[in-house]
């Protein structure tokens, strides 16, 4: 007779093991929120690649295995003694917000059910937790709650799934069967302004176009689309022969933040039929705010929106929301029905196959952290932590006053810039204007890796720039208010590094 085979896999841990793994971690992890917080810390310590690289060492797959407990301390160690912490409270680089606590424990109870939620059968109750997430981001930004949605990986992939909606909505002929190839495919047209993030190029690149397919529409000195501009491109193209398709109005710039004007350029939309597409991957969680613009609350009248919550929402990554005005657009551009798909059983229920309305089959429970957060905070607490960044923003922009040698560039929702001029050239000529583009960059560099604070950049109308992106209930008023003072400090010295001289 066969012995029946009794195996121990080498992943499995016991309840037990699995409890003392997990209580040491989630301890680790709440001794690093302690640490985190204390503004003594640095945000990161600006290693270099070489010295990273050399923690992990070079040796070869190992052969036989090792306690998870052990891997996870020394994972931990590594982790939290050599990352960038975008959780610090002086964090106000890239467009990362710290995660929120209970999005980090959503995260785990995630993974240990770890439902597929590309079909409903595979998923049902994650499949309605996600539903309910794209409603409620929908409600919360003026967006109407009967669109259709799906949660992704972040911005790109959120305005890509708009994208490849509006692409088979608008070409006239049937892209899905024929191609974006067909003889006329580059006379289609998609327009954008000029401070658009490359997601724009990507998808005109992946998705067949091309990227002389974009008409890149001019911005004014306000970062903004130039609505006339545009419908004079239209117009030309048109008379040309050309098919538009889309426009792409932006909820908050990436490099400043600027809302496109959206309300005009909605209406030049639906003066030629065009797809009125917003990327609020950034801004559009501020269309929440009572006091948001009329230009920023237009998004309820474009036919798709993305948004980040990995961004103004706090949810740990990855989090991005693709939202379309007829979920059956979504239906249209994604949907197959496989021999081997047998996920129909309750379709006279209103199913949802998440599979349908995007890119993935497999698809991870990425609605969780959102919809605890949304929960634990609620609209009045989302409305508080976004009005408090922006006003922090406006107050950093408002104390550069006080500081001769900082130019004050622009301020958009929580995205203030600015440059360090020595004072001896606050009235040179033209020619100052290469020196003091090398000049801020490497003021830039050496406050990333200082570790005191961490901005990102911009470059506007020429003149880089240092760039406070606020996107962290951390971050308190003394935290923006040290960064006038340590810019001036930084700038002198490097100015005088670099022309040889005395600090001023």
């Amino acid at each position: 007779m066969k012995e029946t085979l009794r195996r121990h896999a080498a992943l499995d841990m016991s309840p037990d093991e699995f409890r003392r793994a997990g209580h040491a971690l989630v301890d680790r992890i709440g001794q690093f929120l302690d640490w985190i917080q204390d503004r003594s810390n640095p945000v990161t310590r600006g290693e270099r690649p070489t010295q990273i690289r050399s923690l992990l060492g070079n040796a070869p797959l190992p052969r036989t295995g090792e306690p998870a407990g052990d891997l996870l301390e020394e994972a931990s160690g590594l982790l939290f003694d050599h990352s960038l912490f975008n959780g610090h409270p002086r964090f106000w680089g890239y467009i990362t917000s710290p995660a929120a606590p209970v999005g980090m424990l959503g995260d785990f109870l995630a993974s240990a059910v770890n439902p597929n939620v590309g079909a409903y059968d595979l998923s049902p109750v994650a499949t309605e937790m996600e539903r309910q997430t794209v409603r409620w981001i929908a409600e919360m930004i003026g967006y109407p709650t009967t669109c259709g949605g799906i949660l992704v990986s972040g911005g790109n992939m959120a305005n890509f799934v708009c994208f490849l909606a509006a692409r088979k909505a608008k070409v006239p002929w049937d892209v899905r069967k024929e191609g974006a190839a067909k003889g006329e495919s580059h006379r289609l047209r998609v327009y954008c302004s000029s401070e658009t993030h490359t997601w724009i190029n990507k998808a005109a690149d992946l998705f067949g176009l091309g990227h002389n397919a974009i008409g890149w529409i001019p911005a004014g000195p306000d970062q903004r689309m130039a609505p006339e501009a545009l419908r004079a491109q239209i117009r030309a193209d048109v008379s040309e022969g050309m098919t538009p398709l889309i426009v792409v109005g932006a909820a908050g710039t990436v490099s400043t933040g600027a809302t496109d004007p959206l309300r005009e350029i909605g209406a030049i939309c639906r003066e030629h039929n065009l797809w009125f597409h917003v990327d609020g991957a950034y801004g559009g969680f501020a269309a929440a705010l009572p006091e948001a613009s009329a230009d920023l609350k237009a998004l309820s009248e474009a036919d798709s929106v993305a948004v980040d919550p990995h961004k103004w929402l706090y949810a740990p990554l990855e989090a991005g929301c693709a939202l379309v005005r007829d979920p059956k657009m979504l239906i249209d551009a994604f949907s197959y029905h496989p021999e081997y798909y047998r996920f129909d059983e309750h379709a006279g229920e209103g199913l949802t196959n998440f599979y349908e309305l995007g890119m993935q089959n497999s698809r991870g429970f990425r609605a969780l952290k959102v919809w605890l957060a949304l929960r634990q905070a609620g609209r009045d607490g989302y409305e508080k932590m976004i009005r408090e960044d922006c006003s922090l923003a406006a107050e950093l922009f408002r104390s550069l006053a006080s500081y001769p040698e900082i130019e004050p560039l622009t301020c958009n929702l929580s995205i203030a810039t600015f440059r360090f001029v020595p004072s001896d050239l606050r009235s040179a000529g033209k020619d100052r204007e290469e020196y003091l583009n090398k000049l801020n960059e490497a003021l830039l560099a050496r406050l990333q890796s200082g570790g005191k604070a961490y901005p990102s950049n911009a470059v506007i109308g020429g003149k880089y720039a240092v760039r406070a992106c606020i996107v962290n209930f951390r971050t308190t008023s003394d935290d923006i208010l040290n960064l006038p003072p340590l810019v001036v400090a930084t700038g002198r010295e490097i100015d005088a590094e670099m022309r040889g001289k005395k600090p001023l």
